[in-house]
């Protein structure tokens, strides 16, 4: 097999060891932030919920925006100022703890504004990668992140029940404000200029105009607007589920932190599993219809986390773990890629942060219901709901022309002609008619 040209690319090298260390930082808070709210502060389900609710709402209310200010800045910047700001504002929960003034208010304005801060650095990472490495090595680029945070996802929920266990919940957070830290230090040592056209202050549409521009790309886009869909459903119903899924863990089934972070660490081995096999299935069954697959195994096993109740809660949970997780990357790595490629520069800010607005603006939306319906209903239906709803997510790309759709690269020849056709210039032989039918 031939190695990656990645591997001497320096500039992706920095910027890929920077996301691998905060990547294990954010892992440990993951698990650490809702078990201060319910451990520390005994928060109860709608709170957890809103918690949750509260940390994703910026992609609803900044989203769009953020689109249209990374597409006029250079990239880099917006992302040495997430990670930075990040770090600041985890660093207040220690320190709020160590003075015994920490309280629910606080955990809300940290989530919040770490939120605001992780829209700007999602949307320009996303939106750098292009300008970092040739377009034909994105999906290999992708496929590299992703590594990163599957061994993550693997290792750091085990680590964080320990350092939950060693320093305390509060205490644990510590470690994912250095991990930004570290992040923004290698960030800062990327040294390839990127590429950028410059448009006068003057000569630039309204902020209204722009954002309008960014969601009728994708909204119009034959592959985008399903996928988005699809994501959308997916993430609503999952969030319901994940704002009461450590709750049910700790109060149905009485585990404890170790033990949580445990099962997420053993099931969380199927994102490195499916990290490093996307390329394989990939070219086995076609990128379209490894997006639509991969999105319908998601699904059931959510099922899995309720029925723990039946018996064996650890083995329950680890299947349904590890099902999730190896589904997850497949999907993402797949459909990110593709977004990066066919996506002309000048938009992807805006096309990134329009997705974004989309699939995530759903996530307070389900965590805040999953709260409450988690307090009615009671933790074990609300899941049972959760399942249920992320196993439709699969039917807009399964209903779409991205089901057949065989690779990146045809994708990106068939926008160019497509491109070409609307100015007028068609390349000879160019199909223009749509998506390429399997052999």
């Amino acid at each position: 097999m031939a190695r990656s040209p990645l591997w001497r690319h320096r500039d992706f090298m920095k910027l890929w060891a920077g996301e691998t260390v905060s990547q294990f930082g954010t892992a440990v808070t993951m698990l650490a932030l809702p078990l201060v709210a319910i451990t520390y502060l005994h928060a109860s389900a709608p709170q957890v919920g809103a918690l949750t609710a509260v940390e994703f709402s910026p992609f609803i209310l900044v989203g769009l925006p953020a689109g249209v200010w990374v597409d006029r800045l250079r990239r880099r910047p917006v992302l040495l100022a997430g990670d930075i700001g990040r770090a600041l504002v985890l660093a207040s929960i220690p320190i709020a703890y160590a003075f015994d003034h920490l309280t629910i208010w606080q955990l809300y304005g940290v989530a919040f504004a770490a939120g605001i801060l992780t829209v700007f650095f999602d949307v320009a990472y996303q939106s750098y990668l292009p300008s970092l490495v040739d377009r034909s090595l994105l999906a290999d680029g992708n496929s590299k992140l992703e590594v990163s945070r599957s061994a993550a996802q693997i290792a750091g929920p085990g680590v964080a029940g320990a350092l939950i266990s060693l320093l305390s919940a509060p205490g644990a957070i510590v470690i994912d404000s250095v991990s930004y830290v570290l992040s923004a230090g290698a960030v800062s040592l990327i040294r390839g200029t990127e590429q950028r056209e410059r448009v006068a202050k003057a000569d630039r549409p309204r902020m209204r105009t722009e954002i309008a521009e960014g969601l009728r790309y994708v909204l119009g886009h034959r592959l985008l607007r399903p996928i988005a869909m699809a994501t959308a459903t997916s993430n609503l119903f999952s969030s319901m589920g994940q704002a009461v899924a450590i709750l049910f863990m700790v109060r149905r089934l009485g585990l404890s932190a170790g033990t949580i972070g445990l099962v997420y660490g053993i099931g969380n081995v199927g994102f490195l599993l499916g990290a490093m096999t996307t390329g394989w299935i990939n070219s086995r069954i076609g990128v379209g219809r490894t997006i639509v697959l991969s999105m319908a195994a998601c699904g059931p096993t959510l099922f899995l986390i309720p029925l723990a109740t039946l018996g064996a809660p650890f083995a329950w949970l680890v299947a349904a773990m590890l099902g999730t997780a190896f589904g997850g990357p497949v999907y993402n790595i797949s459909q990110v890629s593709l977004r990066q490629a066919i996506c002309p520069d000048r938009l992807l800010g805006r096309m990134n942060a329009s997705m974004r607005f989309m699939v995530w603006g759903t996530m307070p939306v389900g965590a805040a219901v999953g709260g409450v319906l988690g307090g009615s209903l009671g933790l074990r239906p609300t899941l049972f709901i959760s399942a249920a709803g992320a196993c439709l997510a699969w039917i807009p790309p399964a209903l779409s022309p991205v089901w057949r759709l065989r690779s990146i690269a045809v994708a990106e020849e068939e926008e160019a002609a497509m491109a070409a056709a609307r100015e007028g210039v068609v390349p000879p032989g160019a199909a223009v008619s749509g998506l390429a039918s399997d052999p």
